[in-house]
């Protein structure tokens, strides 16, 4: 007889009043295969792993692991099991450092020396490097998704979910991830679910998979037997523009010359969702005029922790890559558009002025918008509305002196919506009840409704499905059509050479150097990383 599943979901349906989040969903995962799970963001995936980790209740299905029938009623119960996941969005208690992170949740007496060798052990193991003393309020994204990683891992999981797993590493530390998965897999005879939006990902490490949409299972293939552009189609449900979301359908290791002509040389793609067509109308006429021929963006000699007297420059309709490894300084500097972190030196103009970084809301004043990296960190408030959050930056026209009018923020929010294609239950529900892609499409409606000189845009496919990032690639596009100076910050190479005109790589906290898209070869690019300027 053949062995039975390591896990089968039969039937689980999630219904959130008239919404329908799971509908009958069935997954088979075998021992000693890396399965894909796939769909659009609100596709009922994350809600899918919630249901097995017992952090949400299932309306109606069954939940089987190795043929038996298990009730699963929260995380500990998941994990005595042999059920881990690994999140996408960071669990981690910044103050403490990387063992004590990790061996949250153990009973019994605290053992720094035993706790620190075994993080050691489990990181050396999985090919996962980190020092397990540093605190991890230090640590860089990348950083931080590892130690999310060795937390799973290390309670020797027999079937482990990973939930973009890859999302903040380096093209290098993912190829190393799943070279590992794929020895554990193999040897340990594991069963791993892989939930990722990059196709490459899941044409090259799985071994079926299987696609949600809308809540229900729509397609199911061998990983062999199909194609990025067919799993493509049926997370949409449409042809997709493999061009304009080039950052998940091409390999980020692929050669410069492999890769699409940046957007200069090829026009714009038609937005995905019919109330985008108003974008247009959302961007112009700007109310933020620009002068002369100068730099909508300047900056100057600007040093911080990880900074070391950055300068950088992005011109009107212009859209300038910011390109590197993890750990260069992107936060630091994304932190500091953001208004989040004052620098120790250096400065920061907007159309020609010197922006006065000390004051809470200069940058926006001066008419610079960002997208930062973590949205949840630095672009939304989760537990406020949806609506609250579309208007947080623009109060003076729906409020007088003390009163906010209710009635013009909710238009407001309505219009912003409509015409950026967000999708929600209600304006007034939590933002937390939105999926990635509409989270992100929040941010980006605030901050373009500001009619803005300067857009900085941070990871801005990061976490997104190929709708989502097909819709954003073009937006990014439209503003820099309409005169706005865009600035992508990414380690997505492939998005780099997709979206813009010049590229600047980050080493080290400063500008190795800079070339014209155009110009660029992966092997220019790779010197200037590693800190050889040109």
């Amino acid at each position: 007889m053949a062995p039975e599943p390591a896990l089968r979901l039969r039937g689980i349906t999630r219904r959130y009043g008239p919404v329908v989040a799971c509908d009958a969903v069935d997954l088979t995962v075998s021992r000693g295969e890396i399965h894909g799970l796939l769909g659009e963001n609100g596709a009922g995936k994350s809600t899918l792993m919630r249901i097995l980790l017992g952090l949400e209740t299932r309306d109606a299905g069954t939940v089987e692991r190795d043929g038996r029938p298990v009730t699963v009623t929260g995380p500990r119960e998941a994990a005595a099991l042999g059920i881990g996941m690994v999140h996408q969005h960071f669990s981690l208690v910044d103050p403490l450092t990387v063992w004590e992170n990790v061996i949250l949740g153990d009973r019994g007496p605290v053992r720094r020396a035993a706790a620190v060798a075994s993080v050691r052990e489990v990181s050396a193991r999985y090919g996962l490097a980190i020092d397990p003393t540093a605190r991890v309020s230090a640590l860089s994204a990348g950083e931080r998704q590892r130690v999310e990683l060795l937390k799973c891992l290390r309670r020797d999981p027999a079937v482990l979910v990973m939930d973009e797993p890859t999302s903040v590493l380096t093209g290098a530390e993912s190829a190393e991830l799943f070279a590992v998965l794929r020895r554990m897999v193999a040897a340990e005879d594991r069963a791993v679910v892989l939930i990722s939006h990059k196709l490459p990902e899941i044409m090259a490490a799985t071994d079926r998979v299987t696609v949600l949409r809308a809540g229900r299972v729509v397609f199911r293939s061998p990983t062999a037997a199909t194609t990025p552009a067919e799993l493509a189609r049926e997370m949409v449900g449409r042809e997709v523009s493999l061009g304009a979301a080039v950052g998940v359908l091409s390999s980020a290791s692929a050669p410069a010359s492999s890769l699409p002509a940046p957007s200069s040389a090829a026009p714009s793609p038609p937005v995905s969702s019919p109330v985008a067509c108003s974008l247009a109308a959302a961007l112009a006429p700007a109310s933020h005029s620009i002068a002369g021929d100068g730099p909508a963006l300047r900056v100057s000699e600007l040093t911080a922790p990880t900074l070391d007297g950055l300068r950088l420059e992005v011109r009107p309709g212009e859209i300038v890559g910011l390109y590197g490894a993890e750990g260069n300084g992107q936060r630091m500097l994304g932190d500091i558009l953001s208004g989040l972190t004052v620098p120790d030196a250096g400065t920061v103009e907007v159309a020609g002025a010197v922006v006065d970084l000390r004051r809470s809301g200069a940058l926006h004043d001066a008419g610079l918008g960002m997208v930062p990296e973590d949205r949840h960190h630095a672009g939304v408030v989760l537990d406020m509305s949806v609506a609250d959050n579309l208007v947080m930056t623009a109060l003076s026209e729906v409020s007088t002196r003390v009163v906010v009018n209710r009635r013009r923020l909710r238009a407001r929010a309505r219009r912003l919506a409509d015409e950026y294609g967000i999708t929600a239950a209600s304006l007034d529900a939590p933002l937390r009840t939105l999926s990635g892609g509409n989270q992100q499409r929040v941010v980006l409606a605030r901050e373009l409704s500001a009619r803005p000189r300067v857009l900085v845009a941070a990871q801005p496919s990061r976490g997104l499905d190929i709708g989502a990032v097909e819709d954003m690639y073009t937006r990014l596009r439209r503003c820099a059509e309409d005169g706005i100076a865009v600035l992508i910050i990414s380690t997505e190479l492939a998005e780099v050479l997709a979206l813009t005109s010049r590229i600047a790589v980050i080493a080290g906290g400063r500008i190795a150097g800079e070339t014209a898209t155009a110009d660029a070869t992966a092997e220019h690019l790779g010197l200037l990383i590693g800190g050889l300027r040109s």
